[in-house]
């Protein structure tokens, strides 16, 4: 049985001897390294939906290795982390894809996917690499070692909009903007469905540029329609930002969602904390009481939180964890198959019915949707500002929400050319 996190920090605890930052070597046999691709953009707009996530990866490496490492089949390994930059472009992506592969001999690629899938599907695929995305969007059935095994945006969106209605049944209409890109139109549909069922009509909506610097005029035309709600969609962080800032400036009272609200410390010192209270998003601090329930299987969430900031102050995002949360279920994956071959893994991984993903039991789903049942869904949590923290108000439960509303759904997805058929 391999030692978990949990079990290193409890024997720290009580006083384990230590080597250095690790366990004597004489806990497991023989070390040997394995090699995990970390191919995400480092650098430019979307950088932090990649960067944080290394970070949160690199911590992840050293309590795994500072345990001993792995213990799969007879052998030790320790986790080493190859990292590229691609930019958020295709042609880098690709570039990253065959120097991990042919080169750095990687056993598993991570990846935040959207535009850059495209460029290294065949390649990740003839080759028969394990590969994992952020996006769902990028699943398809010519993409078999594909998987989504955390993050299933956009339709976690709808537990957001589920929790903004039951909670505050008087707002009837909604306004929404949103990048013209992979990330901002299927979340568009994703709202629009939300948003129906709930009863609540959207009486405006802006899709920008993704070159727009000045937002001003954005709000300005859609608060003339005085909404109820204002969806920012998943805009990027800076756009994000910025929306807020003018909502304050141009005095918007009313109700705020957005799929994240990443370094929102930041915005309350550029509005106020009272403006920001009641925000509503997707994706909470982890020093988060909610995080402490039984339910939870990331290890030690606080005090991966605390390392975390204190080693990269300002730069939690709302993938800080999701990479690691990835490397937790490819470690349970390596440890079933008792090899880190990616084809073992991954036959691993898709023979468990059920896999602890981080906000619960969840199972592998996504055919009606995504053509490939490769993404992991199950709970999702609700989360909003309060006092100037984001806290966890609710789980809420994809699949249900699904089950009575999939029609609609994909209504609206393929008015937007989204499903996976309309992009083949």
């Amino acid at each position: 049985m391999s030692i978990t996190r949990r079990d290193f920090i409890k024997a720290a605890a009580a006083g384990a001897v230590l080597t250095g930052i690790g366990l004597p070597s004489t806990v497991f046999g023989a070390k040997k390294t394995v090699k995990i691709g970390f191919l995400a953009p480092l650098t430019g707009e979307v950088a932090g939906w990649g960067l944080p996530g290394l970070y949160g990866c690199e911590i992840w490496a050293e309590w795994i290795n500072a345990a001993g490492g792995i213990k799969i089949g007879g052998d030790n390994y320790m986790v080493e982390f190859v990292s590229f930059d691609n930019e958020y472009l295709p042609d880098k992506a690709l570039q990253g894809a065959k120097k991990m592969v042919t080169e750095n001999d990687v056993k598993f690629v991570m990846m935040l996917g959207g535009s850059t899938w495209p460029g290294v599907q065949k390649f990740f695929t003839r080759r028969k690499m394990l590969t994992s995305t952020l996006l769902p969007s990028d699943l398809n059935p010519d993409s078999p070692y594909h998987l989504a095994p955390c993050e299933v945006h956009p339709i976690y969106n709808v537990t957001g909009v589920e929790w903004l209605a039951e909670k505050f049944p008087s707002l009837k209409t909604a306004v929404i903007c949103a990048q013209d890109d992979e990330l901002g139109i299927p979340s568009v549909a994703t709202y629009r469905a939300a948003f129906e069922v709930a009863g609540i009509k959207v009486v405006r909506e802006n899709i920008f540029d993704m070159a727009t610097t000045d937002f001003a005029p954005i709000v300005t035309s859609l608060l003339a329609k005085k909404p109820d709600i204002f969806c920012m969609d998943t805009s990027y962080s800076d756009f994000v930002n910025l929306l807020s800032v003018q909502l304050y400036e141009q005095g918007y009272k009313g109700k705020m969602i957005s799929c994240t609200l990443d370094n929102y410390p930041a915005i309350i010192d550029k509005t106020s904390k009272d403006f920001l209270e009641g925000f509503i998003f997707q994706f909470p601090d982890f020093d988060d009481p909610a995080l402490n329930a039984p339910n939870i299987s990331f290890e030690n969430p606080s005090k991966f939180f605390q390392e975390y900031n204190k080693k990269h102050p300002a730069s939690w995002t709302a993938v800080s964890y999701e990479y690691a949360s990835i490397m937790d279920l490819w470690k349970v994956g390596a440890e079933k198959a008792g090899s880190v071959e990616p084809m073992a893994v991954y036959k691993s991984m898709k023979s468990m019915p059920t896999l602890p993903h981080i906000f619960g039991p969840a199972q592998w789903w996504g055919e009606e949707l995504w053509g490939i049942n490769n993404a992991l869904v199950g709970n999702w949590p609700v989360v909003t500002i309060q006092n100037g923290r984001a806290r966890i108000v609710e789980y809420k439960s994809i699949p249900k929400w699904w089950a009575k509303h999939k029609v609609v759904y994909i209504k609206h997805m393929e008015k937007l050319n989204q499903m996976w058929y309309q992009m083949k």
